[in-house]
């Protein structure tokens, strides 16, 4: 027997043992009617989950409608737990239906095989398939079953499935014939929007100016413009998504659709940079809703106007996070297969909650729960697995980290130094196993790898690089204005706590303190009574749980010159209780920040509106 993938929650298997199979022949004749009603029910399960997915999906462009930010929001969080839900209940009709008995391994090869020819014609097969391997591992409460009964690759091909509803996956425009302004107005006029735009010709104007910068004077005749049918809904922003091509170029564009302070639509900025297009879909941001009926088709779409960014990640952001997880671990053990590196602690200072590795050839980090949390963390291991789940299912607001969670993922022995395998077995040794020729933890977060900012800063003095220094630290306290507008309190604010990335923004990444905002206590330090008093190793005054002095951030991070100043140039008031104190009684009086995806000097209307833009 081979151990299977962890491709929806169950066991993983070493890159020795990715592609095996079992030796054992599948049935020459289905026979099984069990295996087949067995079949069918899983897929009815997956059909009932992808209809919730997409109704949440649809609801989007109502809320967006009525500017109903919050609901939206909720709305959201909840469409994250469908997929477990959807599991749950189908692992139970199962369970209660049929008897442990019943289900053998002949039983379950025929199930797999019954449930390929179901989907030969559906429309969401890769997702269909992942749902199918959440369910299999749920039933079959083994750690150790053939790959036979489960996807360990995709069985059905997603290339060129069409939708049937009537709605093809992207519109084509041909400027050439019609005119470049005319084919920009019928983009957004088609999507039917149900407000009114304040001036949406001014704005068509503004696009085509900068459009037409981009393509210059050379437009060929066969000028096209190709743009999703569906916009893309987060917050209080809608996008749309498209690509231009002109010749043998090919030009990727997202227009963000906002409410001015009047309650009309505007036109906020066109993004043509690539740069900017990936961080609008980053990893650091919460999941887009779109209604699509085939995904495959979306994310073949934006994998041609996102390069470089794995079909994983896209998957991931549109809401598909369980289907992103598995493909991700099938990149991972294809990597493992065509490297030789080992894995090394991640550089960095160590920390006192995590253990944390890495394999120098791929761009992820991997963290495993420490055993013991030493002072002065006052956390344990249930604690810091609701901060993650936390983070999961908030508003990343583009400054938190997206993380894959595993259990029980195996590791090739050989790609372990012994000095890694020892610090790991001394400091979790609860979920560390060794099993002859692998390594499993039991309990793993993988996270997008990232310079760790006092590694940024430290390097950029060295080099005498004052710019690459103020960029660093000016980035630092932008990251912490977003989360406080996220209602996110980051606790620990150490610069080893936050990362840079390849894009040169600073995000934080270590979620063991975090709070919201309103659960805190900002308070001003009391002058002291007397001598005594200031002198005093221990506050003179009472301190709560909860309460945060933001007058003492000063001290543990300016203690460098050059960090002080760039530092007191951009940021100098979140060393002030008051600046905490407001934001927090905005988000109490029910205000939605504003965080823009994009850079502000971008924007066509320059001045923020107050009332409501996107994140």
């Amino acid at each position: 027997m081979t151990r299977a993938l962890p491709l929806a929650g169950c066991r993983a298997e070493s890159s020795r043992a990715a592609h095996a199979m079992s030796s054992t022949p599948f049935p020459k004749l289905l026979r099984s009617q069990i295996a087949f009603d067995l079949a069918r029910a899983i897929l009815d399960g997956f059909d009932k989950h992808y209809r919730l997915f997409r109704a949440a999906s649809q609801d989007a462009r109502r809320y967006f409608a009525a500017r109903d930010w919050k609901t939206a929001q909720e709305k959201a969080r909840e469409r994250i737990a469908f997929y477990d839900k959807r599991v749950a209940e189908c692992v139970q009709l199962l369970e209660d239906e049929y008897e442990p008995g019943e289900l053998n391994d002949d039983v379950w090869r025929e199930v797999k095989l019954h449930y390929i020819g179901l989907l030969i014609n559906h429309k969401q097969p890769e997702l269909a398939e992942t749902f199918f391997n959440s369910v299999c591992c749920k039933i079959l409460h083994r750690t150790y079953f053939h790959n036979d009964f489960i996807f360990v690759r995709p069985a059905v091909s997603t290339d060129y499935i069409e939708p049937v509803e009537g709605e093809p996956t992207y519109r084509v425009y041909y400027p050439a014939k019609d005119g470049l302004r005319f084919a920009l107005k019928r983009i957004i006029t088609n999507f039917r929007l149900q407000a009114p735009f304040a001036n949406l010709d001014r704005d068509i104007g503004f696009v085509e100016s900068r459009l037409a910068a981009l393509l210059g004077e050379q437009v060929e005749p066969n000028h096209q413009i190709h743009v999703l049918a569906s916009l893309f809904y987060r917050n209080k922003g809608a996008y749309v998504v498209g690509r231009g091509i002109n010749g043998i170029h090919v030009y990727p564009f997202v227009v963000p659709i906002l409410y001015n302070r009047k309650g009309e639509l505007v036109l906020d900025t066109v993004l043509f940079d690539p740069a900017l297009i990936i961080t609008l879909f980053s990893f650091t941001r919460a999941y887009f809703m779109v209604d699509m009926e085939v995904p495959s088709a979306y994310v073949t779409f934006l994998s041609s106007i996102l390069p470089g960014k794995p079909r994983s990640e896209i998957y991931t952001i549109l809401g598909l996070q369980k289907l992103g997880k598995a493909a991700f671990y099938r990149d991972f053990l294809h990597h493992l297969n065509h490297s030789s590196d080992c894995f090394e602690a991640a550089p960095g200072i160590r920390g006192l909650v995590m253990a944390v590795f890495a394999l120098p050839s791929f761009p992820y980090v991997f963290k495993a729960i420490k055993d013991h949390i030493p002072a002065p963390k006052e956390t344990t291991r249930a604690l810091v697995k609701e901060k993650y789940l936390l983070v999961k299912y908030h508003d990343r607001v583009g400054r938190m980290a997206d993380t894959l969670e595993y259990s029980n993922v195996a590791f090739p022995r050989a790609r372990f130094s012994d000095a890694l395998l020892a610090e790991l077995k001394q400091v979790a040794p609860s979920i560390i196993e060794e099993d002859g020729d692998e390594i499993v933890i039991r309990h793993l977060y993988i996270e997008r790898r990232m310079i760790p900012l006092n590694l940024w800063l430290s390097d950029a003095q060295r080099r005498g690089d004052s710019a690459a220094l103020e960029h660093g630290v000016r980035e630092y306290g932008n990251a912490i204005r977003d989360l406080v507008k996220a209602n996110i309190f980051p606790g620990d604010m150490l610069y080893k706590n936050f990362g840079v990335t390849r894009n040169g923004r600073v995000v934080f990444y270590d979620y063991d303190e975090i709070e919201y905002i309103t659960d805190c206590n900002f308070r001003r330090i009391p002058e002291p009574r007397n001598e005594e008093d200031e002198m005093a190793s221990e506050p003179w005054y009472p301190v709560a749980k909860n309460d945060v002095f933001p007058e003492q951030f000063g001290a543990f991070l300016l203690g460098n010159p050059d960090v002080r100043q760039a530092f007191l140039k951009y940021h100098a008031e979140l060393l002030t209780p008051e600046f905490w104190q407001n934001a927090k009684q905005r988000i109490l009086d029910g205000h939605i920040q504003d965080v823009f995806p994009y850079p502000e000097e971008l924007r066509f209307h320059q001045k923020p509106p107050a009332a409501a833009q996107a994140a």
